[in-house]
């Protein structure tokens, strides 16, 4: 690829890097693949990593933060004056 494609000098050999974040681990998956197979190759891997994570039995689980909103204060709004619009 560094010759093909006049890059540097890198490492093209598929790798994971995990970022630990406020309250969860993140992990990147980066691989090199032909750009017409991107989308078919990324859904396969989603698709085993799932099957992956299934076969635990429940040691490993996907999390995500969730938010409800339960209430909110009444929003009162007054402008000051006559309406801009008031005599258009």
């Amino acid at each position: 690829m560094v010759a093909k494609y006049r890059i540097e000098d890198a490492s093209v050999e598929p790798m994971v890097t995990l970022v630990a974040n406020d309250n969860w681990m993140e992990f990147t998956a980066r691989y090199v693949v032909d750009y017409k197979r991107r989308r078919t190759t990324k859904d396969r891997i989603f698709a085993r990593l799932l099957d992956a994570v299934d076969a635990t039995a429940g040691r490993v689980a996907l999390a995500s933060a969730t938010f409800e909103l339960v209430g909110a204060p009444p929003i009162d709004v007054r402008f000051p004056g006559p309406s801009p619009r008031a005599g258009a």
